[in-house]
């Protein structure tokens, strides 16, 4: 891999993925809301800075994501649920996402393997929701999810050699999740890090569209 576009870059795992690339030499262009304005609600923006950039490149990962916006937390049940926190949600997990696919077929290279990934979360499987709650955060993640698979179908039919999946990174300890670990398991981000780039690196063409989890196992839609 000689460079990658990491999205995302000032979250805890967009940061540690950075590290752990610079460390293998490769190139990364590192974009984020905080550090340089890169704001994946904004259209216009989104569109402007990506047809801006040079490319190709050999990675592309989409880090960005929150579990709660302007104060608004997770939903125990279906009768918390605010129309402007499941817009919001779905502004940042799902569209933001999709305005950076639509660049996808210029971002990667046609005449080598390369990988689009999205960060997911296992709580956006419809198949594997026993617990409920979290409304609009599963709503938004379960969507993203059918949107990488679109996108995934559309990219081979020009990109032979690209990968274009949804990652569910596991339970992390970032800033992200530090209000919603309670007694779960987690992995530094440094961890969680080493584990997507070990899974991106093992992935071939013949995956294009999946859902897998830290370990490169599948996740159920």
């Amino acid at each position: 891999m000689e460079n990658a576009l990491i999205i995302g870059a000032s979250g805890g795992i967009g940061q540690a993925v950075c590290q752990r690339l610079r460390e293998q030499s490769v190139e990364v262009t590192a974009l984020s809301r905080s550090a340089d304005g890169f704001d994946l609600t904004k259209p216009d923006g989104v569109d402007h800075v990506l047809s801006s950039l040079p490319g190709p490149y050999d990675l592309v990962l989409v880090a960005s994501g929150a579990l709660e916006i302007d104060g608004a937390a997770p939903e125990k049940t279906i009768r918390a649920v605010s129309a402007q926190a499941m817009m919001d949600q779905f502004a940042l997990n799902a569209v933001g996402p999709a305005l950076v696919l639509k660049h996808a077929a210029r971002l990667l290279p046609r005449d080598r393997r390369a990988v689009f990934a999205v960060l997911s979360a296992r709580v956006g499987s419809i198949g594997d929701n026993r617990l409920g709650g979290w409304v609009s955060y599963r709503a938004s993640k379960a969507a993203v999810n059918q949107i990488v698979r679109t996108a995934a179908i559309e990219l081979a039919r020009t990109h032979k050699h690209a990968v274009c999946v949804a990652l569910h990174p596991g339970t992390v300890k970032t800033e992200f999740t530090r209000k919603y670990l309670g007694r779960h398991p987690a992995v530094a981000s440094e961890e969680a890090a080493s584990n997507l780039l070990h899974v991106m690196a093992q992935l071939t063409p013949a995956d294009t569209g999946g859902f897998y989890d830290w370990a490169g196992k599948q996740v159920p839609w």
